[in-house]
């Protein structure tokens, strides 16, 4: 287990906080007048979920969480149950709740490739957050046709992804065009 610094411990990475794993989403280096700088962080529990804010100051430090990281594939989902596998073994199946899985839901599809990420602590898995690649593409099931001399909205539509997401994408995209998606912000990069 690494320890972190005040100052290392910033956006993503992934510390212990009240014995939880916690991601830092926010954190800001703050110097006062004749005080020492300290880290101000806002923390999310991936047990629990809570945002907690902390503050670390320059003689504290942090442990980083044991986290390893699995590829795992997206089978299904039904009733706020997320279904995944091993992609070696498809029969080693196993389900995640939608409270883990939280937004990265909205760009998961069908058999496609996923990361856990677990944490390790005291011999005990478990797995604590999903992350995707950060590009990923889709095929477009629907999208509205582009209405011409229509430039109020700055030539951007909703359209719909293969698996039920809705985007905002450029006016010449059409139904049955493979785009690719940034899935960190949700926002349309480029027709495939």
């Amino acid at each position: 287990m690494s320890q972190l610094q005040y100052n290392e411990i910033r956006e993503k990475k992934i510390i212990i906080y009240n014995d939880e794993p916690c991601e830092v989403v926010e954190s800001h280096v703050a110097r006062t007048q004749q005080r020492k700088p300290q880290n101000q962080v806002k923390l999310k529990s991936l047990i629990s979920g809570k945002t907690i804010a902390a503050t670390f100051h320059v003689s504290e430090s942090a442990d980083e969480a044991d986290i390893i990281k699995r590829d795992i594939t997206f089978l299904y989902h039904n009733k706020g149950e997320y279904w995944f596998c091993d992609p070696e073994d498809k029969a080693k199946r196993f389900k995640l709740d939608n409270t883990l899985i939280g937004d990265t839901a909205k760009f998961l599809k069908q058999n496609g490739n996923a990361t856990a990420l677990i944490w390790e602590n005291d011999d005990e898995e478990k797995i604590i957050k999903v992350t995707l690649p950060i590009k990923m593409e889709f095929k477009v099931k629907e999208a509205p046709p582009a209405v011409r001399g229509d430039t109020s909205k700055g030539g951007i539509k909703v359209i719909v992804l293969e698996n039920g997401a809705f985007i905002n994408a450029p006016m010449f995209i059409k139904e049955g065009d493979t785009i690719s998606v940034n899935t960190e912000n949700g926002e349309y990069v480029e027709r495939v």
